[in-house]
């Protein structure tokens, strides 16, 4: 029986010279299933692409994952750092120093977010020794008699200042005297600039080593927490929370997902909106679905008559307009799955649109193709389409073979 139905649902879609219309609406729903299937396909995989691009830059700069103790410095780093390097799924630590100051030159002056590390174990941890544009994040810790600084690149465009300038670092951490609390002074000399291509880290960030920081804030002994690079970034969380049970109460761990929770939170909900407005494409491919299979229905009131007459039951009736709009949905969306990896792996591979590198962190437009992503779309696609074909097949099976054939 199931062939039967198949064998109609096919001749059907076959136009006749009188049906020409109703197989170019017929075409038009494919095509319209086709185009939103590679829209959503190009344009999600372009976002989680940008998603993606801007993570890695966010990771690079801070670390995977951030320990600190609670409202208090942490004293013995060494301890705390062997405790957590014994973490499975840690790959290395680094200790570091938070301040703010106010920066200048001989021109210019800003305020600043100064981070103190340890340059050797710093550039196992995060990537800034990767985008460095001028000299060295090692040659923080070489030993002179002016301390070293590293500027961001856009920093050093508003201090107009390049490498072997100087710089001044005021502090408000400084001793109280009479006079009120007196403002600490350090001069450094700018031993390098990166450039991460994110202009909040360029326009206010610089590195400076452990000592300097020290000698800049209230803190003598300690550092203010350790950052840690992970194995996998994806279990990221899984490893904080394995950190926070090694050291026990008094500690804080905290991955890189919940230091940006907003930020992710934010992305993941407009990928969700974007997802569903251009399923509405497929949405208006179905509505075209419905049109053609009612007008089909109608053209073909007296051949379904006469299939009822012969023995067809409502069932059957229902099949088989319901197979042609699946055939209709399955080819579709086939066609867009086909069209959209072509064009992702298009973009990925020639790079055809380019980014101006001031505005975006990436050069290119990025593509990442998430074969979940392409499956929840093929599927919905498909589901769509199929409830598309409901109705016009209910209104088929509803034909009665006395009062069509009674004006023939």
């Amino acid at each position: 029986m199931a062939s039967f139905e198949w064998f109609v649902s096919l001749r059907y879609l076959r136009a006749k010279r009188k049906q020409k219309f109703i197989s170019l609406i017929t075409v038009i729903s494919i095509l319209g299933v086709a185009v939103g299937v590679l829209a959503l396909i190009v344009v999600l995989s372009v976002y989680t692409g940008f998603t993606e691009g801007l993570r890695d830059q966010i990771i690079g700069v801070n670390a995977h994952a951030l320990v600190q103790r609670h409202g208090l410095p942490i004293t013995d780093p060494e301890a705390v750092t062997a405790k957590i390097e014994a973490v499975a799924g840690v790959e290395a630590t680094t200790p570091y120093i938070y301040a703010q100051a106010l920066i200048s030159s001989a021109s210019q002056s800003t305020g600043v977010v100064l981070r103190g590390i340890d340059a050797t174990s710093a550039m196992r941890v995060i990537s800034i020794g990767q985008k460095m544009v001028a000299g060295q994040l090692t040659d923080l810790d070489a030993s002179q008699e002016v301390p070293a600084i590293v500027l961001g690149r856009d920093l050093a465009r508003q201090l107009q200042v390049r490498t072997g300038d100087r710089v001044r670092l005021i502090s408000p951490n400084g001793p109280l005297s009479p006079m009120g609390i007196l403002p600490k002074v350090r001069t450094c000399v700018v031993a390098g600039i990166f450039a991460t291509g994110m202009f909040e880290y360029d326009s206010t960030m610089a590195y400076i080593n452990l000592d300097t920081a020290r000698s800049l804030t209230d803190l003598r002994l300690g550092v203010h927490g350790i950052e840690v690079r992970v194995k996998d970034i994806d279990l990221a969380n899984r490893t904080a929370a394995a950190i926070q049970q090694a050291l026990g109460q008094g500690y804080a761990a905290r991955d890189w997902m919940q230091l940006n929770q907003n930020l992710f939170a934010a992305l993941k909900l407009e990928k969700l909106g974007i997802f569903i407005a251009l399923d509405l494409i497929i949405l208006v491919a179905a509505l075209n679905i419905i049109s053609a299979l009612i007008m089909m229905v109608m053209e073909k009131n007296r051949d379904i008559a006469i299939l009822k007459s012969m023995g067809a039951t409502t069932r059957a009736i229902m099949r088989i307009f319901f197979y042609q709009g699946m055939v209709i949905g399955l080819a579709g969306t086939v066609l867009g799955v086909a069209g959209g990896l072509g064009l992702c792996a298009l973009l990925k591979r020639y790079k055809i649109i380019e980014l101006p590198s001031n505005v975006y962190p990436m050069s290119t437009m990025p593509i990442k193709v998430v074969p979940l992503d392409v499956t929840v779309i093929a599927v919905s696609a498909i589901l769509i389409t199929l409830l598309a074909t409901l109705y016009p097949s209910w209104k088929a099976s509803r034909v009665r073979p006395a009062e069509a054939l009674s004006y023939e």
